[in-house]
């Protein structure tokens, strides 16, 4: 799923049924065996105008992830510490006062950021724990462990606010930063995904995700510009074509976005998008880096090589070729 990487600090609910057995991935690593696959097989290297390209886009965005976070990766890393993750109960008492709210925190954590709370707002009551020390028994016990031992002692009310409610700073967003034009690629990828037995929808219901991939279906955020848009269908068409079946059970959810959102830098450059550091910074957000892109190598090559055959009008051999490799 470019899917894509939201700061809603609480619950956003699918909505939307999968019709596989596979959950769906979200643009939300052991080496293991090979499959059968015909994406996860050797790619020739020839010497033609797409395997440059490919090759390319894949040394930059190595450049990329060796050079580290971005500015604005480690902004929002930043931002984001300080939104901590709430209990079940909690989440619930923040549905039910205030229902529309998206980021929570307390006035301590929004003045840390540069915000502050709107005069008369009235705070959200939520339970914070209450951890004490508890004292040792006896003397043969002190001597094992010399520090006091934390231990939950009840609960208290605190308040904390939604960012509707604040007002100052800006936070930082985690930038997807990809400008450009689509063209017709568009319209050509969503031939593609019908020519591949895929189903395309858009649904409000997936958000925070831009995109989600369940196995024979994609959902699409609506509302993207036209091309985060294209990436992020070039990044659940990769989820499709790579990570389902038995490819699902023999790599780790770090493994299938990094070469989801490889393929979707590579599609995306390669049609003349500008990328930014959107690719590198989510790969990164799911702990992925250069070495494990070289490992999946092949299998991102190959697959971008597909699906830029599929949508380059002015090379319709070389489509009917690769569609009829992969079938």
């Amino acid at each position: 799923m470019t899917p894509t990487m939201s700061s809603t600090a609480f619950a956003a609910s699918n909505g939307t049924t999968a019709i596989s057995n596979a959950a769906p991935h979200r643009k939300n690593a052991a080496r293991q065996n090979r499959s059968e696959s015909p994406y996860q097989q050797r790619t020739s290297q020839k010497d033609n105008p797409t395997q440059q390209v490919i090759k390319q886009a894949v040394d930059y965005l190595i450049q990329q992830l060796e050079a580290g976070k971005s500015e604005t990766l480690t902004a929002y890393l930043g931002a984001m510490a300080r939104f901590h993750s709430y209990s079940f109960g909690n989440i619930l008492q923040i549905a039910r006062q205030r229902p529309e709210a998206t980021r929570v925190a307390g006035i301590r954590s929004w003045n840390e950021l540069g915000r502050f709370v709107k005069k008369g707002e009235k705070g959200i009551q939520i339970l914070a724990p209450i951890i004490g020390l508890r004292r040792k028994r006896d003397a043969a016990e002190q001597e094992q462990d010399a520090r006091p031992a934390p231990m939950l002692i009840g609960f208290r009310a605190v308040y904390v606010f939604d960012l509707s409610q604040t007002e100052g700073a800006d936070l930082p967003e985690f930038g997807h930063n990809i400008t450009g034009e689509v063209g017709d690629h568009r319209n050509r990828m969503i031939a593609f995904l019908a020519q591949q037995n895929i189903k395309l929808e858009f649904n409000e219901k997936i958000a925070p995700a831009l995109g989600v991939s369940y196995g024979g279906k994609i959902a699409l955020l609506p509302g993207q510009s036209k091309a985060e848009e294209f990436t992020t269908l070039v990044h659940e068409t990769a989820h499709e074509l790579l990570h389902k079946a038995e490819r699902r059970t023999m790599t780790t959810a770090t493994v299938r976005e990094t070469e989801a959102e490889a393929v979707a830098f590579i599609v995306g450059q390669s049609v003349g998008l500008d990328m930014g550091t959107a690719s590198s910074d989510y790969i990164q957000m799911y702990a992925g880096d250069a070495a494990l892109l070289a490992e999946s190598l092949e299998v991102i090559q190959r697959t971008s090589a597909v699906i830029l055959a599929a949508i380059q009008a002015d090379e319709p051999t070389q489509e009917n070729e690769a569609v009829a490799e992969v079938a």
